[in-house]
C-alpha cells in the first residue's frame, strides 16, 4: 500500500520540481550575467555559464563614482526598516480600531477603506507628490518614509486579524485595570506576532523594491536607493549590462536572506487573518 501511494505522488513531486527550476531561472540568469563581460551578454550564442567569472564586476560597482551602490544600500536599508516599523504601529492601531471600537459610524468607515483599496496608487501619486513638495520633504528621508507609511492593505488585515482575536484576554485584562491602549500594547501585540511579522516581511520587500516613489522624491544623489541606482547604469547611450545583473544579484540577496529566515511566519501570519 505505501509502494502503491508512493507512486502516486511521482506526478506531484515532478510537477513541483519542473515549478522550482523555472522559478530558479531568473536567478540563475541574473548571477550568470553579472559574472560576465558586457560582449558576452550581448552575444548571440547562449553561454550557459561563463569560462572566466568575472569577479571584478562586483568591484567596479562599488567603485563606480556615478553610481553610489553604497550609498543606495544604506539608504534603502534605513528608508525600508523606518517604514515598515511606522507602516506596523499605524496600520496595526487602524486595524485594531476598526475591529474593537464601535460607534455609529463604524461600517462606514469601514466601507471608505475597502474602497480605498479600489483606488489604484498611479491615481493619488501625483496629488501625494504635490503635498511632499508644499512640505519641503523631497530629497529628504521623510518624504521617502512617512508616505508609503499608510497602506491600507495592512490595516485591511490587521482587522481581520483582530476580529477573531480572543475577547476573553482583553475582558481580563480590563478587570485588572488596563486601558485600551495598555490593553493593545500588552495583551494584544505580544500575542500577534505572525500577523506582524508576516504583514512586516511583504511590507519590507515592497519597500526594498519600491522604484518610482524614490526615483521622484529622492532627487538628490545622497538620497537615491538602490533600485534607483541601479537604474542610473541605463542611459540613452549606453547599457551597462554587468553592472545592472550585478547590482540586482547585490540588491537581492539581503531581502532573499530575509524572507529565508522568517517565511515560516509569513505562513502563519496568512493563516490566521481567515483569509482561505
Amino acid at each position: 500500500m505505501t509502494r502503491k501511494r508512493s507512486w502516486q505522488n511521482i506526478p506531484i513531486y515532478t510537477l513541483l520540481i519542473v515549478l522550482a527550476v523555472v522559478y530558479l531561472i531568473p536567478y540563475y540568469i541574473i548571477l550568470r550575467n553579472a559574472l560576465m563581460t558586457q560582449r558576452e551578454i550581448a552575444a548571440f550564442d547562449w553561454i550557459f555559464w561563463p569560462s572566466q567569472m568575472q569577479w571584478h564586476n562586483l568591484i567596479d560597482l562599488f567603485n563606480d563614482p556615478i553610481a553610489p551602490m553604497g550609498v543606495g544600500l544604506k539608504n534603502s536599508f534605513l528608508v525600508s526598516i523606518l517604514q515598515v516599523a511606522g507602516q506596523l504601529v499605524v496600520t496595526s492601531m487602524a486595524g485594531y480600531g476598526l475591529a474593537r471600537v464601535r460607534y455609529r459610524w463604524a461600517d462606514h468607515v469601514f466601507y471608505l477603506i475597502l474602497g480605498a483599496l479600489m483606488v489604484p496608487s498611479a491615481a493619488i501619486f501625483v496629488q501625494t507628490f504635490l503635498v511632499v513638495a508644499q512640505l519641503g520633504w523631497v530629497s529628504t528621508y521623510q518624504g521617502l518614509i512617512i508616505p508609503p507609511m499608510f497602506y491600507v492593505f495592512s490595516a485591511f488585515i490587521f482587522r481581520q486579524f483582530f476580529l477573531d482575536f480572543p475577547q476573553e484576554l482583553e475582558d481580563a485584562a480590563r478587570v485588572d485595570g488596563l486601558g485600551s491602549v495598555g490593553i493593545f500594547f500588552r495583551i494584544v501585540v505580544p500575542n500577534s506576532t505572525g500577523v506582524f511579522v508576516a504583514l512586516g516581511t511583504i511590507g519590507l520587500i515592497r519597500a526594498w523594491n519600491s522604484f518610482l516613489w524614490p526615483l521622484v522624491v529622492g532627487q538628490s544623489r545622497s538620497t537615491w536607493t538602490v533600485q534607483v541606482v541601479i537604474s542610473t547604469f541605463m542611459t540613452a547611450q549606453t547599457i551597462n549590462l554587468p553592472a545592472i545583473f550585478m547590482g540586482a544579484a547585490v540588491s537581492v540577496l539581503p531581502i532573499l536572506l530575509f524572507f529565508f529566515l522568517v517565511q515560516r511566519y509569513i505562513v502563519e501570519g496568512v493563516k490566521t487573518t481567515g483569509i482561505k
